[in-house]
């Protein structure tokens, strides 16, 4: 069995996630002491808690620590079990990181899955729903596998309660994925969302991206929705040859609009002036 720090590097919950998924995916136990030390309230938290309990019921792993503020936690998975699964978060929590932990072994195993996950689908530190779904998810599915990802509703942090689904065809045998090369950018939108909050913030967000990014008039639009509680999220995606890119800004109490938007464009702008038309990336992804 091995044994993992959990203080080690950074110390947050990303250790615990992949130590989680590369055990399901290579039939491995371990133990991992210290979880999240580095935090402000280390052990297990809900959304760290419905990883674990997720992989072992994908693993159908006998577990031994998983509770709220474990430190110390077993692991040992047996076969991997696709089906239908349900996973709530019950928080706020990144239902993409929970997915992140059982995807790696769903994408090989001996038959299909469909999860439903509840949770945040739109925090600040994690990946939002649009980029599992825009940049991910058509890179995973030029390996072999077939994902479809469907957003039921948003969830924002604190109140959460968004629903994502995502169905799974696996391959047995994945097929290399060779990006040499990012390719022109061909494309950029821009989407403002806001839930519970006046329009005129979206629409001050997106007066700022369009003046900064090279977007046409019928790639930009506004989308005012329902969620558990107030949100609102910056999404500008960037086409590629070969790829697609994602860059999020969250809206945050006390920060103007346009200081939102000036933030995602730092990101955005950076890929158009490094990699964007007439220049190549010539890094490698592997």
């Amino acid at each position: 069995m091995i044994t993992v720090d959990g203080a080690f590097g950074e110390g947050g919950g990303q250790i615990l996630r992949t130590a989680l998924a590369l055990s399901l995916a290579m039939g491995e136990g371990f133990r991992i002491y210290n979880i999240r030390a580095n935090r402000k309230r280390p052990g297990l938290r809900s959304q760290h808690l419905a990883a674990v309990r997720a992989a072992a019921a994908v693993g159908q792993a006998d577990v031994q620590g998983d509770r709220l503020g474990s430190s110390d936690l077993t692991f040992r998975p047996e076969a991997i079990k696709p089906g239908e699964y349900i996973f709530d978060i019950g928080t706020a929590g990144s239902t993409t990181l929970v997915l992140q932990t059982v995807l790696p072994a769903l994408v090989t195993a001996p038959g299909p899955s469909a999860l439903v996950l509840r949770g945040g689908t739109h925090n600040p530190f994690a990946p939002p729903f649009d980029f599992f779904a825009i940049a991910f998810v058509p890179l995973i599915n030029r390996m072999g596998p077939k994902l479809r990802a469907k957003l039921d509703r948003y969830g924002f942090y604190p109140a959460g309660g968004g629903k994502m689904r995502v169905t799974v065809e696996p391959r047995d045998g994945l097929q290399p994925l060779d990006l040499p090369v990012r390719g022109n950018i061909e494309r950029c939108c821009c989407r403002a969302v806001v839930a519970g909050l006046p329009r005129h913030i979206a629409e001050r967000e997106l007066k700022v991206l369009k003046r900064k990014l090279p977007v046409k008039p019928n790639d930009s639009r506004i989308e005012e929705i329902s969620s558990n509680g107030p949100g609102n999220v910056v999404i500008v995606t960037m086409t590629s040859a070969e790829v697609s890119d994602v860059v999020t800004g969250f809206g945050e109490k006390g920060v103007r609009a346009e200081v939102v938007a000036e933030r995602n464009c730092y990101g955005s702008a950076a890929l158009f002036s490094g990699r964007g038309p007439g220049r190549r990336d010539t890094s490698p992804i592997s």
